[in-house]
């Protein structure tokens, strides 16, 4: 049977499928609105392979007819928002599981856990860059270093350009409640301790940089999960323009400010290289002693680590190691299997546990992988 990809495309779609490919999973039928560009991308990939179809996933029927013979959905459209759990409900009706390279709270509140434990089905959200890998891989890091966690320090920062599809998810993650601003987790809650800091310097970014702080629902759940006492996440912005793009998106129509978002980001990207960058100190004992470990993840774009990561979800899935029920990605992945297959996906350029604090690496790193 086959593995159906919404929006299969599209940046993440595309990524996602050549890496389904290479993982030996298949075959593939690719779907999209525009006919013509599944058509072409299939046959680029290999037409003994994969197939295509129009859908639109605002037309339930059509989604109905995408769905029909496969035993995964993977979605990569969106908005999150606007997708909805229309593509679930249709998987769930035509007894395949489901992937959602985005998918947050909102749409795990829309699915029913009972129903898909009672229709031994999966469904798994969040299956992306973030939310996603930005929490499977301090769980990674716990897991391989640590008897108990207590503390986390995370610095995040992504120099790319914004998709349509990508800056709409951010806006929407920004005014329904999924993050917020100056908070971070203080003894089992959010807490509004921070502040904004500008011209910082932070070692493995490039450039003094402005950093954000916020909690989302995502770090919410890793910090209990891990039973932290304290964790601060900081998103580091090293453009100004996107930095001004952020500040404005309240006060302009939806379609405005994601226009604006896209503006920015690719102002800030000319003359640069595209990066991602995860940077996580981890705070804690291994049998009784206190220890410091640095997590350093690098990779080039967005698009190419969230296609992974779906990818990577998928082959969980399809290899019967995800039990039936919804389930967040990183909450459900086993983190060393899940890593360890990130590894041999390309997608990341560095993937480091290091003995030693961020600090540490300030003063020693100068800013370079």
């Amino acid at each position: 049977m086959t593995i159906g990809i919404l929006g299969g495309y599209g940046d993440v779609g595309a990524h996602a499928a050549r890496q389904l490919l290479s993982l030996g999973l298949g075959p593939l039928r690719i779907g999209g609105r525009n006919a013509e560009a599944a058509r072409r991308f299939a046959n680029e990939l290999s037409a003994e392979v994969v197939e295509h179809q129009a859908v639109d996933f605002r037309d339930d029927a059509s989604l109905r007819r995408f769905v029909g013979g496969c035993r995964i959905v993977l979605n990569c459209a969106g908005p999150s928002h606007a997708v909805a759990d229309r593509a679930a409900r249709a998987a769930v009706e035509a007894e395949a599981d489901y992937v959602d390279a985005a998918g947050d709270d909102a749409l795990y509140a829309l699915l029913d856990g009972d129903e898909y434990r009672r229709r031994r089905r999966v469904a798994v959200l969040s299956a992306g860059l973030q939310p996603g890998l930005t929490a499977l891989l301090p769980r990674w890091a716990a897991a391989r270093a640590f008897s108990q966690v207590e503390g986390l320090l995370s610095y995040f920062g992504v120099m790319d350009h914004f998709t349509e599809v990508a800056a709409d998810d951010y806006l929407q993650a920004a005014t329904d409640g999924v993050s917020e601003p100056l908070a971070a987790w203080r003894e089992g809650r959010r807490s509004g301790v921070l502040t904004r800091m500008r011209n910082v310097e932070v070692a493995f970014f490039p450039g003094p940089a402005t950093l954000l702080p916020s909690l989302n629902t995502e770090g919410e759940r890793l910090a209990s999960s891990l039973r932290l006492a304290r964790a601060d996440w900081y998103t580091i912005i090293n453009g100004q323009h996107i930095l001004t793009a952020f500040d404005r998106a309240r006060s302009l129509e939806r379609r405005e400010a994601v226009a604006a978002l896209r503006r920015a980001s690719l102002l800030d990207l000319a003359g640069r290289e595209p990066h991602v960058i995860l940077l996580a100190q981890l705070d804690g004992s291994r049998d009784g002693a206190p220890i410091t470990r640095t997590l350093v993840m690098r990779g080039r774009r967005n698009a190419e680590l969230t296609g992974a990561m779906a990818a990577l979800t998928t082959l969980a899935v399809e290899q019967g190691e995800v039990p039936a029920g919804r389930h967040f990605a990183a909450a459900v992945l086993e983190p060393m299997s899940a890593v360890g297959r990130l590894r041999e996906s390309g997608a990341v350029s560095a993937l480091d546990l290091l003995d030693t604090s961020i600090d540490a690496l300030g003063a020693t790193e100068e800013g370079s992988l």
